[in-house]
């Protein structure tokens, strides 16, 4: 063979990128040719790739599907009964009130207009637009206190997703997949399920890696078939002509890394050429639904053609983890829980689409023994206000946005269910008992996986940086098993 030094790693890939799939760079580079950190072992600071790592402390939950509710589901119409709203309703409020939209605001109280049951052993109160949800009441732990004392939505997101409420920063999914690896070497660790009905608010920010190697952005699936698109090499490619390029390809990387050891951003590339490859037949394979059930299909509602697409992402989710992936997260499309006016036909829409699904997830992931280390999260970035925007006709009759307290649950991964934490005021306005900030929640996650908030690190621009930011904070041990 013709020596390799006089041929550049660049000037190869510049003669070859027709001839060499992104999607099947390295289907022959060797796992144990990396220069990563080991299996089995703790996150090196300057290692940076997809190998299943030990938590410092241990840890219940071992993946998690994030199901966010982008745009501010109605707390107040869903999870937080509040019967002395509903007896003052249209009085006017005596509270200061921070609206975003002053032309349409108004101080006029408006009680919820569905009714609440209790459900369970537990006597957890649902609305009646969560027919689904009381099947897992006993199940999930439904914080009443969250806040982010942030109106907007983008600020609120960013603190929820990513620790701080300015872009830029690592999402949950990067810092999960940064910290633990993945349990799968033939799938992504950290995969986006979005909407067909597009991105959501913020788009692909929502996923983003930040200031992280792009190893540790989330994947997105498409939400439409093909839902991974060139997982094939061209067929004049295949067999035996790809393996001989992609050996060459190997040889290459290993002498440039041979001369520059320890350079991180080749590391990682290497790393994302090995997983392209292998996705070519286990993604397939984890995104083929065709072996399912009747009876799985039907729990998730894939015989309706209301919950028929929700309810194909979430079956998705389940069978990614099922496989290893460590963080799935599910998107709607734009911000469809804003409902600033006719909140009676939004709200409820949403709850059709979205209710019975998730359930199914909490149910079958039980069935299968996964929900005891799988950590399923359910909630938006804020809620709303307790007065009515566009006070008058019912029809028209809307919330606007409210940071300052909300709902989310979460059920699994080592969370105590048919558990209520915290509490907002009499009418639903503000966090007023054990209140739950971003950070709060960040702390409790890592928590489950076996980190401490403070310890857990990148190093970038010069100093440490923690997913909660630095921010005072605590682990609620009392929603714990």
């Amino acid at each position: 063979m013709t020596p390799l030094a006089p041929l550049s790693r660049r000037h190869f890939l510049q003669r070859n990128a027709s001839g060499v799939g992104s999607l099947a760079l390295a289907w022959i580079l060797r796992e144990q040719r990396l220069l990563g950190t080991p299996a089995a072992k703790p996150r090196d600071p300057q290692s940076f790739d997809l190998k299943p790592k030990v938590t410092p402390r241990g840890g219940r939950a071992r993946a998690m599907i994030s199901l966010f509710m982008h745009g501010g589901p109605s707390h107040i119409d869903l999870f937080d009964p509040k019967p002395e709203l509903t007896r003052r309703s249209g009085e006017d409020y005596a509270g200061e009130v921070t609206f975003s939209f002053v032309d349409r605001a108004s101080k006029k109280l408006f009680g919820s207009p569905w009714q609440f049951r209790q459900h369970g052993e537990s006597g957890m109160a649902a609305s009646e637009l969560l027919p689904h949800f009381s099947r897992i009441v006993d199940d999930v732990c439904l914080i009443r206190s969250m806040h982010t004392d942030i109106n907007g939505h983008e600020p609120s997101i960013w603190s929820m997703n990513t620790g701080r409420a300015q872009p830029g920063r690592p999402a949950l999914g990067s810092w999960l997949t940064y910290a633990l690896g993945n349990e799968s070497q033939d799938l992504p660790a950290y995969v986006v399920l979005t909407d067909p009905g597009g991105h959501p608010v913020d788009g692909a920010r929502n996923w983003s890696n930040g200031w992280m190697p792009p190893l540790f952005q989330g994947t997105v699936a498409r939400a439409r078939e093909p839902r991974i698109l060139n997982l094939d090499a061209p067929p004049a490619l295949r067999g035996a002509r790809q393996q001989e390029n992609l050996s060459f390809l190997a040889q290459l990387n290993r002498a440039h890394l041979a001369r520059h050891p320890g350079e991180a951003d080749l590391e990682a590339r290497i790393a994302s050429y090995e997983l392209a490859a292998r996705m070519q037949l286990a993604a397939k394979e984890a995104l083929d639904l065709s072996g399912e059930s009747p009876a799985t299909k039907k729990l998730y509602g894939l015989d309706d053609p209301v919950t028929q697409e929700y309810g194909t992402r979430c079956l998705i989710a389940r069978r990614l983890i099922e496989r290893g992936v460590r963080f799935v997260q599910l998107f709607v499309n734009g911000q469809i829980w804003d409902n600033h006016e006719n909140i009676r036909g939004g709200l409820a829409d949403c709850c059709r689409k979205t209710d019975r699904p998730s359930a199914a997830l909490v149910l079958d992931l039980k069935a299968r023994g996964l929900l005891d280390t799988t950590l399923v999260h359910w909630g938006g970035e804020i809620g709303r206000l307790p007065v009515t925007e566009n006070h008058g006709a019912a029809e028209k009759a809307g919330r606007d946005h409210n940071g300052q307290g909300f709902s989310t649950w979460l059920a699994g991964g080592g969370v105590r269910g048919g558990t209520i934490y915290g509490a907002t005021d009499e009418f639903g306005h503000r966090a007023v008992e054990n209140p739950v900030s971003p950070a709060d929640y960040h702390a409790t996650l890592l928590h489950l996986f076996g980190f401490d908030h403070a310890e857990l690190a990148y190093q970038y621009n010069g100093q440490q940086q923690h997913l909660t930011d630095g921010k005072p904070c605590r682990v609620v041990h009392e929603i714990l098993s």
